[in-house]
């Protein structure tokens, strides 16, 4: 039976990183090799296949169409291996990574992981807070926790739970809020990089003239709600990244409505490390504990 492989995998390896780059030299610093052993792996290739590779300029090594057309499923191929290797390694290490964005890490999560780690202590936690959306294929990051819309590609999304949109404020400040344009006489603390606006919710408890809002601004979410805790505002919230302060009455929800919203809350893995256990028993973990009292959604209409 024929080989299904009739070029080495080194030989293609080192076609897939001279095509991303252009050098003989720089993709044999990243091999390990000699640039005159890139280039025999290449000619190998080429006599073998029948087929010119790279086309020979005084820029470099330029991918022929033949090339360019098979690059993509070259380097997802790779990608795979590594990946297969990354999950192997750390399914023996018998260490789970999880990435999150810092808001729902500090105000939902991490509060809760104590439970995951005490059910199964076997499992050592490491956690990556960040808004950026790492490659996971491409990392140790096992999954990922992410905020939006889904959509996202190379990897396997499943929603957890959408997420409805409300204002919050301290108790004290409460008292002072009878009707919607009230807020205009209060501070309406603002998160610059919310996904959602204040017009969103006004549209939702049917407010048609809504009242001129301001207030202090941060960059962040945590530290919005922090000002939110301390009595300094009224703060559009996420139902997840409150919850807790609700649950215990740091804040109050001065008016009953929560804006619908787009957006939800995704468990994101690829599908190699989707067969770990680690990471379906972390999965099956967070489904327990969204489901739980305290992460119900709410809801509500202004009357």
């Amino acid at each position: 039976m024929a080989s299904p492989f009739p070029i080495p995998l080194n030989a293609l390896r080192a076609i897939a990183v001279v095509a991303r780059g252009g050098s003989l030299s720089a993709a044999a610093k990243e091999l390990g090799v000699t640039p005159g052993a890139v280039s025999q792996h290449i000619r190998r290739a080429e006599a073998r296949l029948g087929v010119l590779l790279f086309e020979r300029t005084t820029a470099g090594l330029v991918p022929t169409p033949d090339l360019q057309r098979i690059q993509p499923m070259l380097d997802a191929g790779f990608r795979m291996l590594a990946d297969a290797i990354v999950a192997l390694a750390a399914e023996r290490a018998g260490i789970l990574t999880v990435t999150a964005g810092s808001a729902f890490a500090a105000r939902w999560l991490v509060p809760r992981l104590a439970r995951f780690t005490g059910a199964h202590p076997e499992i050592e936690l490491r956690f990556v807070a960040t808004a950026a959306t790492i490659d996971l294929a491409a990392s140790d990051v096992d999954c990922a926790i992410r905020m939006g819309r889904g959509g996202w590609t190379g990897v396997l999304a499943e929603k957890l739970v959408p997420q409805t949109v409300f204002p919050v404020c301290s108790p004290a400040l409460a008292q002072r809020l009878k009707r919607p344009a009230d807020l205009g006489s209060v501070p309406v603390i603002r998160d610059e990089g919310s996904l959602i606006s204040w017009a969103e919710w006004f549209a939702a408890a049917g407010i048609a003239s809504p009242p001129r809002l301001s207030g202090p601004s941060y960059t962040d979410p945590i530290p919005a709600l922090e000002a939110a805790l301390a009595g300094q505002g009224v703060f559009m919230a996420w139902q997840l990244v409150a919850a807790d302060a609700l649950a215990d009455g740091r804040l109050v929800r001065p008016f009953p409505v929560a804006a619908p919203t787009e957006i939800a809350y995704w468990f994101v893995t690829t599908e190699a490390k989707a067969r770990q256990r680690k990471v379906q028993l972390f999965r099956a973990w967070l489904e327990a504990e969204l489901t739980s009292k305290r992460a119900r959604p709410v809801s509500g209409v202004w009357g």
